[in-house]
């Protein structure tokens, strides 16, 4: 009989590591370098979006086009950027994190991937400062689709392609710390795990419907093999 296997798809800002605003600083100096546009984003809220729809939501804030290259020039100079940013002494991982991921690197029946709204070199050059891109094969990022509510169908197709194992969304369990992630999953059938690190509360995640709503992720390896359906 095959053993059953579980894909977890963890977000990463606010539910694995703090980047300490690397990413916000870098999309705002983007934006400075390329329209000399200051604080493009000061009264943007940008948790639980993709990064290209953040990138888009400025634009149109200050009367911009997002034709022809203009999001590509965008992403470009933002990586160039968050090289530097995420080197800042801000940055931390999440409560439990670590002992999380290692338990279910090595825990029978686990596979490991991530869903989130990062363009994907953004995803590892922030993952990449805390040594944590081996933990992670597959995924599906912003730049695969910009609506996050697509994104867990191309999770399971990249897993799929990489393993050759085909999974159900019922076999998916989604971490993250807003009300976004629990809407990318829900409505497909997986389990849902709203983590309260990042910038909505305990009792707003709660009014989500999620599954499990926890206080950070020492909570998920407590409960770890609750996270599954047979």
């Amino acid at each position: 009989m095959t053993k059953h296997t579980t894909l977890i798809l963890f977000d990463i800002d606010g539910t694995l590591i703090d980047p300490g605003a690397a990413g916000r600083r870098s999309i705002t100096r983007a934006f400075e370098e390329l329209f000399s546009i200051k604080d493009a984003f000061g009264d943007i809220r940008m948790a639980g979006k993709t990064d290209i729809q953040i990138a888009k939501e400025g634009l149109a804030a200050h009367g911009l086009s997002s034709g022809d290259d203009v999001i590509s020039s965008i992403t470009s100079e933002y990586i160039r950027i968050l090289k530097t940013e995420i080197r800042n002494k801000r940055k931390r991982l999440m409560p439990g994190v670590m002992a999380l991921l290692d338990v279910l690197n090595k825990k029978n029946g686990y596979r490991l991937g991530l869903l989130t709204g990062n363009i994907e070199q953004g995803a590892r050059i922030k993952l990449g400062a805390f040594n944590l891109n081996a933990y992670f094969p597959v995924g599906a990022f912003g730049d695969d689709d910009e609506d996050r509510n697509h994104l867990l169908p191309i999770a399971l197709k990249k897993f799929k392609q990489s393993t050759g194992i085909d999974l159900h969304y019922s076999d998916c369990v989604v971490v993250g710390d807003t009300p976004s992630d629990v809407r990318c999953s829900k409505p497909f059938g997986a389990i849902s795990v709203a983590v309260s690190t990042g910038s909505y509360s305990y009792e707003a995640l709660m009014d989500t419907g999620a599954d499990y709503v926890l206080k950070d992720l020492t909570q998920a390896l407590e409960n770890v093999d609750q996270f599954k359906r047979f």
